[in-house]
């Protein structure tokens, strides 16, 4: 089985020493995404709903550059500063997942980098090479 690491140009630019995403077996692991500005300026710090909504969009970012999307997605973990964001966290989630949604793993974390107050990691079938 080959790997493939993916470096996304749209995506902000990592924040450590890892890929964007990894093609292997078929399928695509993206790396947990934060609100990071994608232009490399930094944390966007903001509410709970902007700092998820930037995040999905990085997330989206990297799947389309890939050649991929969200509609390929089929495993997200969610990774919340606060648990008592769970219903905002839901209310833009839907707005990216808005039907057959992936299967979803959602917890409160100790403490994400960079004090953030969302991260996203998600699994997606990897883009067909024709």
């Amino acid at each position: 089985m080959e790997k493939k690491c993916i470096f996304s140009p749209n995506g902000p630019p990592a924040q450590g020493p890892y890929s964007h995403a990894v093609i292997a077996g078929g399928l695509m692991f993206l790396s947990g995404q934060g609100p990071n500005a994608p232009d490399g300026s930094g944390i966007r710090r903001g509410t709970l709903q902007e700092e998820a909504r930037l995040t999905l969009s990085n997330l989206k970012a990297v799947l389309e550059d890939a050649g991929s999307g969200l509609d390929q997605v089929v495993k997200v973990n969610a990774y919340l500063a606060d648990m008592d964001d769970f219903a905002a966290f839901n209310e833009v989630y839907k707005e990216f997942f808005a039907e057959d949604c992936p299967a979803r793993t959602c917890i409160q974390a100790g403490r994400l980098p960079f004090d953030i107050k969302v991260e996203v990691e998600a699994v997606a079938l990897a883009p067909k090479t024709d």
